[in-house]
């Protein structure tokens, strides 16, 4: 028979399993959708003092004429130029090509189908 400090666990597990494995599929979605839909620009990044991840500056190429500042991902050099993809709707959606994060998405789902694993695991095994 299995206790009730298995079945919160294994509660606790498989809801934490199923929310990190929706967050991964929604990343990956996003990011596919952005490679697919996404206008492609270059930006040019530039660091601030004290501040762990630089903005990116673009420019939008529809009618609206849109500077964007926005935040991208650590480790990248001011001055440098990157090329980027964003969503024509929200230009604050952006990916930039190089630095998608898919392992960072993939982690996550793989890390809530163990953790959902690991909760059934806890609720079949006797106590």
């Amino acid at each position: 028979m299995v206790g009730p400090g298995a079945i919160v666990s294994a509660v606790f597990l498989g809801v934490g399993g199923v929310v990190a494995y929706l967050a991964g599929l929604s990343g990956l979605d996003e990011a596919r959708r952005l490679r697919r839909e996404g206008r492609r620009v270059q930006a040019l990044v530039r660091s601030r003092q004290g501040a762990t991840r630089p903005l990116l500056q673009f420019s939008t190429d529809d009618e609206r004429e849109l500077v964007m500042e926005v935040f991208g991902p650590a480790g990248l050099q001011d001055g440098a130029e990157v090329w980027l993809r964003y969503d024509p709707a929200d230009p604050r959606e952006v990916l930039v090509e190089g630095h998608e994060g898919r392992w960072r998405e993939r982690s996550f789902a793989i890390v809530g189908v163990v953790a959902v694993v690991a909760a059934l695991v806890v609720l079949v095994t006797p106590g």
